[in-house]
């Protein structure tokens, strides 16, 4: 009875085996491709990858950066809108900037009144005193001289009627009363020819720094009003109210690194392809002047016409894989600049990958 067991186990392992033999060796069919891949439309035509961007007349998109740190307290745009230059994008908290400022300000508006006090001696009401001060300076240099007349004349009638004392004090008081107009006199003219040029002098120089810090202080407080630095659409907003912003950018949790507040791009009626030909390929690149290219857009049959910009003159590492700084490349290619006019039935958007095929005209 065992011995039959085993027999049936083995001829089942064996029946097993042989379908899983035929099963694996059956040769299936091929899935079909998701699309079909792009056809080179020219007999020698130099293929490459392409990324899509807002046409700029030079340089990539617009990415904007804060001057100055802070929290996020408005972001007055959306994605796709499109703004004008000047327009404010992003809002920094500027309270403590605008103190400082408002500070400054106060500190400016105080020297300028001081100055102009200066400036407006001498004042009308202190001149008078000065003038008061003199006249009686000089009445009592009369009183002085009256009563050293009669003194010395008693004398000269009979010496024996004012002693040498008080004849000599009455003379005392005369020089004194001289004395006092003498100053008076100088005090007057002091009055009267204002404040000292050199102290107007220091206080324009004091005034015209203060303003100047003043002036800085305002410009700083300008740039937590980040604006558009030029026409265009708003492509991407990396940032929101409450996050925190620094000259570096925003801080990105889903790449680790940090990124632009806003991504801007021109609102022309064309799109820009920037092409990375690879540098084993760049020899097969016609003259610039007989450049002509087509593109595909991948998961269609649509092939769109290019029409030739320029060339960045400048073969790079290839940094546009992954988009991660520390990505190690030995690609090096050379980027060369198309555009096309937006198409009215389909959506294409900056960013998206193309093939392209360069070819002679």
């Amino acid at each position: 009875m065992k011995s039959k067991i085993l027999f049936m186990l083995s001829v089942l392992g064996l029946l097993g085996a042989l379908a899983t033999a035929y099963f694996v060796g059956v040769e299936r069919k091929a899935q079909p491709p998701v699309f079909s891949p792009a056809p080179n439309p020219y007999e020698k035509g130099v293929y490459a990858q392409g990324i899509i961007e807002s046409y700029q007349t030079s340089g990539q998109n617009t990415n904007i950066y804060p001057e100055v740190a802070g929290t996020v307290v408005a972001i007055p745009v959306a994605e796709g809108q499109a703004v004008r230059q000047g327009s404010t994008l992003v809002v920094i908290d500027s309270s403590v900037q605008k103190a400082a400022a408002e500070q400054q300000k106060s500190q400016a508006e105080a020297a300028l009144a001081l100055l102009q006090e200066l400036k407006a001696q001498p004042r009308k009401e202190t001149l008078e005193i000065s003038k008061a001060q003199l006249e009686v300076a000089r009445a009592n240099l009369k009183t002085a001289q009256d009563q050293l007349a009669k003194q010395t004349k008693s004398y000269e009638l009979n010496p024996k009627s004012v002693s040498k004392n008080d004849l000599d004090n009455v003379k005392n008081a005369v020089e004194v009363a001289k004395a006092n107009v003498t100053l008076a006199q100088r005090q007057y003219d002091l009055t009267k020819a204002g404040a000292w040029s050199y102290d107007i002098k220091n206080q324009e120089m004091q005034h015209d720094a203060l303003e100047k810090a003043y002036s800085a202080s305002a410009a700083l407080l300008a740039k937590y009003t980040i604006k558009a630095p030029v026409d265009g659409v708003v492509m991407s907003v990396n940032t929101s109210v409450g996050s925190y912003a620094s000259p570096q950018g925003t801080y990105d949790s889903y790449s680790g690194s940090f990124g632009p507040l806003l991504l801007m791009g021109g609102s022309d009626a064309h799109l820009a392809v920037r092409v990375y030909v690879d540098e084993i390929l760049v020899h097969r690149l016609p003259q610039r002047s007989e450049i002509r290219a087509q593109m595909f857009i991948r998961g269609t049959s649509i092939r769109i016409p290019l029409e030739y910009v320029r060339v960045q003159p400048f073969i790079s590492p290839k940094i546009e894989l992954s988009s991660q700084r520390k990505e190690r490349v030995d690609v090096r290619v050379l980027p060369v600049i198309f555009r096309f006019e937006k198409p009215k039935d389909l959506e294409l958007y900056p960013g998206q990958l193309v093939d392209v095929y360069i070819a002679e005209k």
